[in-house]
This record gives C-alpha cells, structure tokens and sequence, in this order.
C-alpha cells in the first residue's frame, strides 16, 4: 500500500494537469481555437506572430468615415507563423491561417518626439480566420473582439462588410496583400496575385 499511494497521487496530480493547462494556453497557441458556441479564443500572443504590416488612417469608405487627419489610427497585421511560412513557399494561404488585425490610436506629443506620429493605445482587435470546414461557403470567417472580450462570435457573412470587401478586393485568397510589400512580391513571383482595380469599392 505504502507504494501505491504514491502512484495513485501521481497519476492525480497528472489527470488535473491535463484538465487545468490546456485551458491556460488555449489563447497561447498560433492556431485558431474555438469555443463550442463557434467563438473564436482570443491569441494572447499574437505580437510573437509575424507582423507583415502596419497603415496609418487607411479607411476603405468615404473619406467622412476615416479618422480624423489629425489623429489618425494605425493599424497592424500579423499572421501565424506557420501560415506565413506556407505562403512564402507558395504563395497562397493555407486552412486555418489568422490574421489579428490590431488597431491602435496616434499620438503626435510624446517624450523627445518633435513631428511625425507614433502608436498609442489599443482600439480594437479583429481576427479572420480560414477554416473551410467550419465556412465552407465562404471559407474565412471575420471575428471582433468588442473591448476585453476573450472571445468573438463570427460576423454573420450575410451581413458584414469585412467579408464583402475582402472578397471583391483581396488581393490573394480574401486577404489584403496588395498592403504587404514583402508578401505582395512573393505573390507576383508565385502567380498567386489577383488585379484589384484601384477604384474598386
């Protein structure tokens, strides 16, 4: 008995490690993570991703829509690691990539700054998502994370202008390369590039 408690202890303390940590870094891990109800975990570290680009008051509607000139909001885009290296070799996106679409506000006075803007505080954060599976309709599915929210219901693809928008304009597969010079050149070479009209709405 005296060395079975120890056995039967250790392959407790084990089954609760096994319940407890996967709960801890679902938000951790590159993939998409979803809930039961289709809602997408929130990354906690998506800034470890790679960033492959950042716009300032880039609006896609009319102008009277954009932020203001005097403060206007930067964006930055980062995508999985694992889905950037697919693309880099070919071109296209891989199922399940994600995008986190991080949204910051601008400052202008600051510590030694003189001219010229810099990033300040959080916004909002977007995702989109490629899971054919889950959107086969579609095949990205848009999710906003609303203030601190851990998690995001999908848009509904009927109704929202992220997926209209990305549709009709993505450069590559939905998404928006023709905003990342580095892949952008990588889609040119691949022949993966789709002409977008610069009026295109």
């Amino acid at each position: 008995m005296k060395r079975i408690a120890p056995l039967i202890l250790s392959i407790a303390i084990l089954i609760v490690l096994g319940l407890v940590l996967p709960a801890q870094t679902q938000s951790k891990t590159n993939g998409p993570v979803f809930l039961s109800d289709n809602q997408l975990v929130r990354p906690a570290n998506y800034r470890e991703w790679i960033w492959v680009s950042s716009g300032l008051g880039m609006t896609y509607g009319p102008r009277e829509q954009s932020s203001s000139a005097a403060e206007p909001r930067f964006d930055n885009v980062f995508v999985t690691p694992e889905a950037y290296r697919a693309f880099m070799k070919t071109g296209k996106w891989p199922n399940k990539t994600m995008f986190v679409l991080e949204i910051r506000s601008s400052q202008t006075q600051g510590s030694i700054n003189k001219d010229g803007h810099f990033q300040g505080d959080l916004v909002t954060v977007e995702a989109e998502v490629k899971d054919e599976s889950r959107f086969p309709e579609t095949k990205w599915g848009f999710f906003p994370f609303r203030s601190n929210e851990q998690s995001a219901k999908p848009a509904s693809p009927a109704t929202t202008e992220c997926q209209a928008c990305h549709s009709r304009n993505g450069a590559v597969d939905n998404t928006f390369v023709q905003f990342y010079p580095t892949l952008l050149e990588v889609a040119k070479q691949k022949g993966t590039l789709k002409q977008v009209p610069a009026d295109s709405k």
